[in-house]
């Protein structure tokens, strides 16, 4: 079956610079692909990144590894058999924290894997030896003489016995690793169960207060909105005000441009205005003189008509006076005729 992917991330990687052991050199320009690898053939667990068609990272997991936690979002280990130290950055604390996890976990799988090889050798070597003493035990048998032949039966029982004991020891043993393996499966799935309900959590805390600012947002707009509408009414308002104080500015000038145009007469006006001036005090003057002349020739009309009151009653007189001189007059004549006629 080969090498499986158990775990991908993402991360920029670093690697210790090998001159001065302290300074990080990037290996990556941007952010790739870090996964956990898993070899069903050898039982062994590596993490492997590729930068295009480049290998930047090639670490195979032993349970003397450590992952490091250096920051929020920076971690990394060391790999005696790169001969370096690999830094991972990443682009959030709950990344680091998952890879960190898997490290772990990978790290107990290794130290399982290498318990158990190891118990094998142990086995493998025991049985070997089990071996080597039987048959040196048949040799001794075949010399030996009828008496024993029940004990060599016997030991061939006990052989056949030992093998089942063995298999069945050997069963057992990958039946309690495939346990194991299950456990630490369901450890970790368990785990993961765990940490990705904190998540939905805490996402879900983050998403509820995320809802009420966005409706505390909403009531805002609404209430921005409601003002935008007051504005935009008293916008139209205002604008409506503006036309008519645009026709009332154009109506302005036009009366302005009539008075300019009347302004320009003024002068005239003014000197006409002042020769009507002249002309009317003059008028006046000759209106005061006729006054004068009217009140003169009122007073000679009333001297006249006195006169003429007075030259009635002496010409009534007169006339009195005369009529009786002409009376005397006619008796006069009458008598002369009279002496006429008495001659």
């Amino acid at each position: 079956m080969g090498e499986q992917p158990i775990f991908t991330t993402r991360a920029h990687v670093f690697q210790i610079d090998p001159n001065t052991k302290k300074n990080w050199v990037p290996a990556s320009k941007q952010a790739v692909t870090v996964s956990y690898f898993y070899d069903v053939t050898r039982n062994s667990y590596r993490i492997i990144s590729v930068d295009g068609a480049k290998v930047i990272i090639n670490s195979t997991i032993t349970p003397n590894m450590t992952f490091t936690k250096t920051s929020q979002k920076f971690g990394q280990w060391a790999d005696s058999r790169a001969n370096t130290v690999f830094g991972l950055g990443f682009s959030s604390e709950q990344q680091l924290t998952k890879f960190a996890e898997k490290f772990q976990e990978v790290k107990e799988a290794a130290r399982l894997a290498r318990d158990k090889s190891q118990e094998k050798i142990e086995t493998s070597s025991n049985h070997s030896q089990a071996s080597s003493v039987n048959g040196t035990d048949d040799e001794k048998a075949s010399h030996a003489g009828p008496a024993d032949t029940h004990l060599k039966s016997e030991n061939n029982k006990l052989k056949i016995a030992l093998t089942q004991s063995a298999a069945n020891v050997k069963k057992w043993e990958i039946e309690l690793q495939t346990l194991r393996e299950s456990n630490a499966r369901l450890t970790t799935a368990l785990q993961e169960s765990a940490t990705s309900v904190e998540q939905w959590k805490r996402q879900f805390s983050i998403c509820r207060d995320e809802n009420d600012r966005l409706r505390h947002r909403i009531d805002e707009l609404e209430e921005q909105r409601s003002e935008i509408n007051r504005e935009k009414e008293k916008n139209a308002q205002l604008k409506r005000r503006i036309e008519e104080l645009e026709s009332e500015l154009r109506d302005k000038e036009m009366e302005l441009k009539d008075l300019r145009k009347q302004s320009e007469i003024i002068p005239q006006l003014m000197s006409e205005c002042e020769y009507i001036s002249e002309k009317l005090e003059t008028a006046e003057r000759d209106n005061q003189n006729l006054e004068d002349k009217v009140r003169s020739l009122k007073t000679d009309i009333e001297e006249s008509k006195y006169r003429q009151r007075h030259l009635k009653v002496e010409l009534k007189n007169f006339l009195e006076v005369l009529d009786g001189k002409i009376d005397d007059l006619h008796d006069f004549r009458r008598g002369l005729s009279k002496l006429g006629t008495d001659n």
